[in-house]
């Protein structure tokens, strides 16, 4: 069973980045676009106001990285710094924990996305066309994942 999981984890990882990412850029374009309800209490951030406006690029632009798989791990870390700032500068300020804040959503934003700098994109990456320029920790997840092996740190 173990190693049948084992084979399957690029897949689940994947289909995590995938989950995050889009939940991300539906974030930024709500707040830019107006869509899905538009940003908090409806319509959109106006433009070039901070920390609203410059959130919602970065919310849209890496949420679309990430989930493409293209870029993944630096277009995790903008995004994971991104909803720690707004983590301690929006939400800390007014309770210690997060359920009192409201801030679980850019808690849990920011760790989701640590996890996947440190994951990497798992499967169906566009990272994964350009692996012959990756990194060797990259070569060696592709050779284990090849081999139904798990990688090893």
């Amino acid at each position: 069973m173990a190693n049948r999981l084992n084979r399957a984890q690029p897949y689940a990882l994947g289909l995590f980045r995938i989950v995050i990412g889009l939940l991300f850029a539906c974030h930024g374009a709500a707040s830019l676009f107006g869509v899905l309800g538009g940003a908090a209490g409806g319509g959109t951030v106006p433009v070039g106001t901070w920390p609203g406006w410059y959130a919602a690029v970065i919310q849209l632009v890496a949420g679309v990285l990430v989930l493409a798989g293209l870029g993944t791990r630096t277009a995790a870390f903008l995004a994971s710094g991104s909803m720690a700032y707004a983590y301690f500068t929006a939400h800390q300020p007014e309770a210690l924990f997060p359920l009192q804040n409201s801030g679980e959503s850019a808690a849990l934003f920011c760790w989701a996305f640590l996890l996947i700098v440190f994951t990497g994109p798992g499967a169906l990456a566009f990272d994964r066309l350009f692996g012959a320029r990756g990194s060797g920790a990259d070569r060696r997840e592709r050779q284990s994942e090849k081999q139904g092996a798990p990688v090893a740190a």
